[in-house]
């Protein structure tokens, strides 16, 4: 009984340390289990979108043969050439500004006359005022593999077009159905057509529809021209009422015409006549009657000037029979810059340079 007396407070100490013991256990704070991280989901309006990559620009497989433009589709319709009046009561004309070539040349008074080339542009578009053909409007026109188109012809022409089967459509003798006569203008200033008009008269007349168009060379895109600058030029025919003026635009890298100081205008729908390439050659030119009718040269060549891109080069030009007139420099030809094209011809006496006056 003693023993257990001896140990009693012993044992009460340790009682009172279990329990302390196991209040602080009970008392303590569980460590936190580690969070998974948040991740944020945007919602409609906060998703992030990415730029659509741009679509490349479809690749244009064709050029046209007369402007080296290029185009989606083939520009294989057979060329027409039309005669077009150019006397100063012909003017402003309808058209012209649809034309892929356009050469200007002398006929008999000293007057001009224009051969449009179509075969990529013009429709429903009226066209002209149209005139007569001569021989050497006949073998220009030709050199295209054109259908030619006009309203009667000197004897001369009217003996090869009927003696060596020609296609043409002419006004007075077998295309009368497709022109129509207007009733702003007095005749012989007042005759017209259009694109889609001659090519039906064409069909109809059982012509080959087959194009055998020459083509030009062109520059490659980008490519610039070495030669003179010259800004603006002057082109002067045997007449006053003659003078054909052509200045560089830059921005439009064309040259804008003008007859007579007075700007050339589509009577269509006011379009500027412009080209991207004009050509000034030279050739002999001889008188055939007392009525004035000539003769050119378009076989034996000669001098050219050929401005593109504000730039003047001095060349030659050459023929060779079936082809158009093409130009060359120290025996290589020159490539066009692919637009449209101005051709004119003047006598090579006096000679070239004289006709024109650069600024």
């Amino acid at each position: 009984m003693q023993i257990v007396e001896k140990w009693k407070p012993s044992l009460y100490i340790l009682f009172l340390l279990i329990l302390l013991t196991t209040a602080c256990s009970s008392n303590s704070t569980p460590e936190a289990e580690p969070s998974e991280p948040v991740v944020e989901t945007p919602g409609p309006a906060e998703e992030l979108t990415e730029e659509p990559e741009a679509e490349p620009e479809p690749e244009l497989a064709y050029a046209a043969p007369l402007t080296g433009i290029r185009s989606a589709e083939p520009v294989d319709e057979r060329p027409l050439a039309v005669m077009i009046n150019n006397a100063p009561a012909a003017r402003p004309q309808s058209g012209l500004s649809q034309a892929d070539h356009i050469y200007e040349v002398l006929a008999e008074g000293g007057i001009t006359r224009l051969i449009a080339i179509f075969q990529s542009g013009g429709a429903a578009e009226t066209l002209g005022p149209i005139r007569s053909i001569r021989p050497y409007l006949i073998e220009l026109g030709e050199s295209y593999g054109g259908i030619l188109a006009h309203a009667g012809g000197s004897p001369a022409a009217y003996s090869i077009l009927q003696n060596e089967g020609k296609p043409y459509l002419d006004e007075i003798s077998n295309g009368g159905p497709y022109y129509f006569r207007s009733s702003d203008r007095k005749a012989p200033h007042n005759l017209y057509s259009s694109v889609d008009q001659l090519r039906e008269g064409a069909e109809n007349r059982g012509y080959s529809l087959e194009n055998n168009a020459p083509v030009y060379s062109y520059l490659e895109q980008g490519a610039e021209v070495s030669g003179e600058a010259v800004r603006s030029f002057d082109i002067y025919y045997l007449n006053d009422s003659y003078t054909v003026s052509y200045e560089y635009d830059r921005t439009r890298q064309q040259y804008l015409r003008s007859v007579n100081g007075t700007e050339d205008l589509d009577a269509n729908d006011g379009t500027r006549l412009a080209a991207s390439n004009i050509v000034v050659l030279s050739t002999s030119h001889r008188v055939l009657d007392d009525v004035g009718r000539l003769a050119l040269d378009l076989s034996s060549g000669g001098e050219a000037m050929l401005f593109q891109q504000g730039q003047l080069i001095r060349a030659e030009w050459k023929k060779s029979s079936g082809d158009i007139i093409r130009f060359y420099k120290d025996g290589k030809e020159l490539p066009l810059v692919p637009g449209k094209s101005f051709f004119s011809i003047v006598p090579d006496s006096p000679a070239l340079e004289e006709h024109i006056t650069l600024h």
